[in-house]
């Protein structure tokens, strides 16, 4: 059987959970309203692994190319966690492979089908039809974002 070729500009990456990525943790929260007192703040630590990768076989990194999904919090370079193992739903964004281009949408499904929707007007929804060559890759958990 032939191998389709994907656009590469969504570049995904496995993830590797074999070691701990722990870091200092501030676990009393961090005001974003009124200051709060900072005095012994660093109470513990967090492994990013155990809190971002629920499953970590079926759990893959990509950057976000574009600004489709902007309104959404989602901008070009951001990095995606992405869980192939989790049920596509309405509402869910998802990274989907339409005729060999990869594409992150949230999903629509209503009585006139499903849609792929942009957050973003400058974009227009696309309407999933049998004559495309369609796939739901995985459904994103977390968007990180660089500042």
């Amino acid at each position: 059987m032939a191998q389709r070729k994907l656009n590469t500009a969504f570049h995904i990456l496995s993830v590797n959970t074999l070691s701990e990525c722990k870091l200092p943790f501030i676990n009393s929260g961090i005001s974003a309203g009124f200051p709060s007192p900072a005095t012994d703040f660093l109470e513990s630590s967090i492994d990013l692994n155990e809190y971002l990768i629920k499953h970590p076989a079926s759990t893959h990194i990509a950057f976000v190319d574009g600004m489709s999904m902007f309104d959404a919090g989602i901008c070009d370079k951001d990095l995606l966690i992405i869980d192939k193992s989790l049920e596509p739903a309405d509402g869910k964004i998802a990274v989907c492979i339409i005729d060999g281009e990869f594409v992150l949408k949230r999903l629509k499904v209503d009585k006139s089908g499903m849609w792929l929707m942009p957050a973003n007007n400058l974009y227009k929804p696309i309407r999933i039809t049998e004559f495309q060559d369609f796939e739901i890759w995985g459904i994103v958990t977390y968007s990180i974002q660089k500042h």
